[in-house]
């Protein structure tokens, strides 16, 4: 049979609307029942977590009696992340579980077991030296109030025929929490029962979309760090090549810590085509600009980009300042057929090629030190972040062919480039609102349109048109004329007229040549696929 249930015991004195105290030890933390991040203080009243935002699951090493008041003081609220505390009860003894039992979230990994109770506290309530204080009573109800204001019914159901300690969930943005001594709660009389309002915690569902935001978020800031972590050569004998270690950006390869997942992959380098203004480390992570001026300083991917990997860079030095906008950007052409003296020092001045090319601005950079990530979305969409937050979409490109990245690195003191690794998703999980950007169907950023309309003589953002004027003549490629009336070849706007004109930059080929050029003459023209600013329309000749 089940012990008997502890009852906290009233004062002799009547009732009052002072806090009483319970007789008894005050309750302290379980000093082994606690998830992997929870560190104690040495009297095992303070529970802080360390890192990350979950698996900061605790119990107290006592059973809580009935009416008992489990009070806790929020020392450190740290914004950011998702969700706050999670408190509540269970009936499984703490003393009896192993560190295997004990899962990262308490919701909703412990309340779907049977024997676990628990709930969120809102985020609106969870502020720093808040006082919470919650409670069960006789009728499995359990009610909570906060800096000893009007109690608020949280929960109902609770099994009060056994023991029940208190589960804790240092969660989100709550990094820090103090068990302070215990009280006695008074019995809520009917009328005040029936004016206690029932707490607006978040439904079961919404548990789960702030764990995954969270873990998305939490994807994204691994990266960010990487970038501030102390850099040092790898032990062992010095490298043969010393003029490559005499190179300010040198063969130093960044340490990443065993406690980090091993989220990146570090496969990807810097192709050994560049510009001749540009040095890289021996490993060809690390590209560095000297030059004040920058000169031609492009670098390239060694490798094609896939759809759905995303592309991280540290930009700059830590410490120093910030180095400007980035240029970056998107080629079909192999870096392995072009030679170095014909890479130019504005990319800009790549759309005289005959390959596709696209150029943009990414930026400007917060600080020197700063990671940025660059998702290409199987759709074409470019998405840019930086230091883990979403930036909206930087490019629109044409994915069916291999598409290969390049940077023009800054020049001078903060003129360096390296590159953190890589992060493949699989096209049906991509989702930018998780790390690495808005919605679905996301529209251009303020930043990226204060970047694409510039009114410079080069534009920001540039596609080479198989037919701009300003390329070389070149004999076009096209596939087979489609069958007349298919949708594929009706007009985006019209949808009447034979599709014949593609749209400079962007080079969507969707409009027929009068919708062309009555959309290019309106004020702010933009293509009606991608949104992206027209410069131009070009009237295609089909074979």
């Amino acid at each position: 049979s089940p012990p008997a249930r502890l009852l906290a015991t009233r004062p002799c004195c009547g009732p009052g609307p002072e806090r009483r105290p319970v007789l008894g030890e005050a309750p302290r933390f379980h000093a082994q029942a606690k998830g992997k991040n929870v560190r104690l203080d040495g009297h095992s009243r303070r529970a802080t977590r360390r890192n990350s935002f979950c698996n900061g699951v605790t119990f107290t090493q006592r059973p809580i009696r009935l009416y008992e008041q489990v009070r806790l003081r929020l020392v450190a609220v740290r914004p950011g992340w998702s969700g706050a505390l999670r408190f509540g009860f269970t009936a499984h003894d703490p003393s009896l579980m192993s560190a295997q039992d004990i899962p990262k979230y308490a919701c909703p990994d412990l309340v779907t077991r049977p024997g676990y109770w628990a709930k969120a506290l809102p985020e609106n309530l969870a502020l720093r030296d808040t006082v919470l204080a919650y409670w069960a009573d006789r009728h499995g109800r359990v009610f909570y109030s906060v800096n000893d204001g009007e109690p608020v019914l949280f929960h109902c159901g609770v099994a009060v025929g056994g023991p029940l300690w208190a589960l804790i969930d240092v969660y989100g943005i709550t990094d820090e929490v103090q068990l302070l001594e215990s009280g006695f709660a008074d019995t809520l009389t009917p009328a005040r029962l029936g004016q206690a309002r029932f707490s607006a915690c978040l439904p079961p569902s919404s548990h789960d979309a702030a764990n995954f935001d969270n873990n998305e978020l939490e994807n994204n800031q691994v990266v960010a760090k990487l970038g501030h972590l102390a850099l040092g050569r790898a032990p062992g004998p010095p490298p043969a090549d010393h003029a490559a270690a005499a190179i300010p950006c040198g063969p130093r390869e960044r340490q990443r810590p065993s406690s980090s997942p091993a989220l990146l992959e570090a496969d990807l380098r810097f192709h050994a085509t560049r510009g001749p203004d540009v040095s890289l480390s021996l490993d060809r992570k690390v590209a560095c600009a000297p030059r004040p001026d920058g000169g031609r300083t492009l670098v390239f991917s060694e490798r094609p980009l896939r759809p759905g990997e995303s592309l991280f860079v540290e930009v700059g030095r830590p410490g120093l300042a910030a180095p400007g906008a980035l240029a970056f950007g998107i080629t079909s052409c192999d870096p392995g057929g072009l030679r170095p003296a014909e890479l130019p020092a504005d990319p800009d001045a790549l759309i005289d090629r005959k390959e596709y090319w696209v150029v943009a601005r990414a930026g400007p950079v917060p600080s020197g030190g700063d990671a940025l990530s660059f998702t290409l979305r199987p759709g074409g969409d470019v998405l840019l972040g930086v230091n883990g937050r979403p930036r909206g979409r930087l490019l629109c490109v044409d994915t069916t062919q291999a598409l290969w990245a390049f940077f023009a690195v800054r020049g001078g003191a903060a003129g360096q480039l390296r590159l953190l690794g890589t992060l493949q998703s699989s096209p049906a999980t991509t989702s930018p609102s998780g790390s690495l950007s808005g919605s679905q169907d996301d529209s251009d950023s303020d930043m990226a349109f204060s970047v694409n309309q510039s009114s410079s003589a080069s534009e920001s953002s540039l596609v080479t048109a198989p037919s701009s004027p300003l390329s070389p003549p070149v004999s076009p490629s096209f596939s087979p004329p489609e069958l007349a009336g298919s949708k594929n070849s009706e007009c985006a706007v019209c949808f009447d007229g034979e599709v014949d004109t593609v749209i400079y930059t962007c080079g969507h080929m969707c409009l027929c040549h009068g919708c062309g050029l009555r959309l290019k003459r309106q004020a702010r023209a933009c293509c009606p696929i991608c949104r992206r600013p027209i410069k131009d329309v070009i009237k295609i000749y089909r074979p």
